[in-house]
């Protein structure tokens, strides 16, 4: 019996061994026989998930999936179409926890006085976008200790040169000074790992500036695997085989890397020294048509995709063609004719009735201490049961005295 899953056309695409970058034909009952046109080679994984197809076969079990934002700065909308807006889709299909990644935002000097409030914010910002409760496990990382345990476990099966080659820590490091970088930017993606290897993860949803710390990840999995698990853990009174899942990249096939509206070469960031360049989720309606109004253009007549000259145009036109929910190709046909004094009102206008219900909703939320309260510790407890059995499974196979 077939049952279709429609979560925004998605889909599970088969890569034969991993480093090969031969295409697996899948079995007919998956999207007909035909293979993936948005699959991504890649030495990360066997095979990627890809949102952008229709995943047609029986769900035998049901896959788990974790991801989170950092609470430092606004919420934007990068943030939004490249991770929790396909979060509202995921949910519907697996088995989802979605935490506020608290632990990550010290990492650089940060504001303490700020980081609780922040912290809120972001978790009504999860609701208020359309995470559901029912369906996903919404926590705050913190409040699961076994983030921070298995991250010091992970540690000491970590060499330093795996760390040493991450792009994020040599860009960022490079820009902070050596005297404002603490030890925790360099070791932020064991934490990471251990972010997803707590909870037997089978997919972690990706931006492309995200991929390395994944892959970093899949490795780690499977280092300890190797050093502790199968016989080794057997001895050990344990059950034998994988300690950990080897986590698989789900990536979006548009809207993983929205860029800024001021350089649409740069990614959109909550770091960005200039607010011009985001549109935050929580801006009212006049910032927002303000914003679109001053946002970097270009003079060439027509606008279209995927010219190199124009990255601000295609950036702008990938940002209307998410927020609406039309294909690329409907896009460039209306689009194709128009210039920037039609085409922003358009923009602007699909941009604020988009972030409009979002607002109300958040203010709703923030509004109800208790609500919020309870849906945290409710999170909490439902993440700590899956990450206290993958931990004590860790330090039994490590040899560690139980308690």
């Amino acid at each position: 019996m077939d049952i279709r899953i429609e979560i925004s056309q998605i889909l599970i695409s088969v890569l034969k061994p991993e480093n090969s970058t031969r295409l697996e034909t899948l079995p007919s009952r998956v999207n007909s026989g035909k293979t993936c046109p948005n699959i991504k080679y890649s030495r990360l994984s066997r095979h990627d998930a890809c949102a952008s197809c229709v995943f047609l076969k029986p769900r035998l079990e049901v896959k788990r999936i974790v991801s989170g934002v950092q609470p430092t700065g606004s919420i934007h909308l990068g943030n939004y179409l490249g991770a929790i807006k396909n979060w509202i889709l995921l949910q519907n299909t697996y088995e989802t926890l979605f935490f506020i990644v608290d632990l990550h935002a010290i990492t650089l000097p940060y504001d303490a006085h700020q980081l609780s409030k922040a912290t809120r914010n972001t978790a009504a910002i999860y609701l208020a976008c359309g995470v559901d409760v029912s369906k996903a496990s919404v926590f705050v990382q913190s409040h699961v200790r076994a983030h921070v345990e298995l991250m010091w476990l992970l540690s000491s099966a970590t060499p330093i040169g795996w760390l040493n080659r991450m792009i994020q820590f040599k860009e960022k490091s490079r820009k902070a000074g050596d005297e404002n970088v603490g030890v925790a930017l360099l070791t932020y993606p064991v934490l990471m790992a251990s972010d997803i290897l707590l909870y037997q993860s089978d997919f972690v949803p990706v931006g492309e500036d995200q991929k390395q710390h994944l892959e970093l990840t899949r490795e780690l999995a499977e280092r300890v695997n190797y050093l502790y698990g199968g016989r080794k853990w057997k001895k050990m009174g344990g059950r034998g085989g994988a300690i950990f899942k080897v986590p698989e990249p789900l990536i979006p096939p548009a809207g993983a890397r929205v860029m800024s509206l001021t350089d649409g070469l740069s990614k959109m960031s909550k770091s960005a020294p200039s607010d011009q360049s985001r549109i935050n989720l929580l801006d009212p309606k006049d910032v927002i048509a303000n914003k679109i109004k001053r946002c970097k253009t270009d003079s060439f007549p027509g606008l279209e995709f995927d010219n190199p000259d124009r990255p601000e145009c295609n950036n702008l036109l990938s940002i209307y063609q998410l927020i609406t929910g039309s294909t690329k190709e409907e896009v460039a046909q209306e689009c194709q004719d128009m210039n920037w004094g039609t085409f922003k009102p358009l923009l602007m206008d699909a941009l604020i009735d988009q972030l409009h219900p979002i607002q109300v909703r958040y203010e709703e939320i923030m509004s109800d201490s208790a609500y919020l309260d309870r849906v945290l510790i409710e999170g909490a407890t439902k993440a700590s049961n899956i990450a206290d059995a993958t931990l004590n499974n860790v330090y039994q196979a490590m040899g560690f005295l139980k308690r």
